[in-house]
């Protein structure tokens, strides 16, 4: 009688695919999960995105709940923290979330929103930090505020409705967030490590890239900054936005050697300036509040931006690069 072990084996030879090509290859992607998921940009024109709408969760901040100490309000018991000397102003921060999103509609931009709902999570809207986009799929982060911990399960759960491949969750002691992760090129990605990422959360991070093919620049951030991308940001492919005085000088070293340009924002900005979001190659989505001088030094580099009214998400802590998580962009 035939061994029925020899017999499968036999057979799987005749239509099994083998290693290759690797899993993150954009016709395995399209084969096995109907869409080339992931990204190794940070300016290709965006064709999807992850966001989250603010609601009913703004409504657990409390007047009484004041935190005179730090000019802001919360509650370390329950969970949450305000950080704005005056209350949130829910319709306004819809209005002003929704105007955001017309704007990327109006640019192609597929827009898929969380899953479920966010309880008392009021910083669910800035969606850039549970998770990172790679190559071929996501990366769940751990959270490294613990009053935020819980905001990668609706991601998780989002991410599988749509078909997005989950290639890794952050574990053990490692903690990561998104905005601390930016694409440099195709071939270089960069994690500030800080107050809310640590070294094992980035090299647990860099375990996937490396494995990619991809060099990961670990950058020591100042003092209590809490994610890369306040001070910078890639707007074009070899150009970038940043705040020299958020940055250690090895880091603009390391961008002159790989041929990435930057341009300064100037001191007299709002800081938010530098939480934009590019949406294609030199093109810019933009809160008010940059100066002549900024403007100026993007228009004599080619880069064209169209400004949006973003203030009442920013008393909140995070801007509209921290609102948006690309979940594909086209390559360069």
């Amino acid at each position: 009688m035939s061994n029925p072990h020899w017999i499968y084996t036999q057979t799987v030879k005749h239509f099994a695919a083998g290693a290759e090509p690797p899993f993150e290859d954009p016709t395995e992607l399209m084969a096995s999960w109907g869409a080339v998921w992931g990204l190794d940009n940070d300016v290709g024109r965006i064709r999807s995105i992850l966001m989250h709408r603010p609601g009913p969760e703004m409504n657990v901040v409390d007047p009484a709940k004041r935190l005179p100490e730090i000019g802001s309000y919360g509650d370390p018991v329950t969970g949450w923290y305000f950080q704005s000397d005056s209350l949130p102003d829910l319709p306004l921060m819809q209005q002003q979330h929704d105007a955001f999103v017309a704007k990327l509609q109006a640019e192609g931009v597929d827009i898929h929103y969380l899953d479920g709902d966010a309880g008392i999570r009021l910083k669910q809207v800035y969606t850039r930090d549970p998770f990172i986009m790679v190559k071929g799929g996501a990366i769940i982060c751990r959270m490294g505020a613990r009053i935020r911990r819980g905001e990668e399960l609706a991601t998780t759960r989002t991410l599988a409705r749509i078909g997005v491949p989950i290639l890794r969750t952050i574990s053990g002691t490692g903690v990561m967030e998104g905005g601390s992760f930016a694409w440099l090129n195709a071939k270089t990605c960069a994690i500030g490590i800080g107050v809310r990422v640590n070294r094992e959360g980035a090299e647990q991070v860099g375990e996937v890239l490396r494995r990619q093919g991809v060099e990961l620049l670990i950058v020591e951030l100042s003092g209590y900054d809490i994610h890369l991308d306040v001070s910078f940001l890639m707007i074009d492919r070899d150009l970038a936005l940043l705040n020299p005085m958020g940055l250690p000088f090895s880091f603009l070293q390391q961008l002159t050697a790989r041929g990435i340009r930057y341009i300064e924002i100037d001191p007299a900005d709002d800081p938010w300036i530098n939480n934009s979001l590019a949406i294609a190659p030199g093109k810019l989505l933009m809160p008010e509040g940059a100066s002549n001088r900024t403007l100026d030094r993007l228009a004599a580099h080619g880069v064209s931006w169209t400004t949006i009214p973003y203030a009442a998400l920013h008393k909140n802590g995070g801007g509209l690069h921290c609102s948006t998580t690309p979940l594909r962009r086209d390559p360069l």
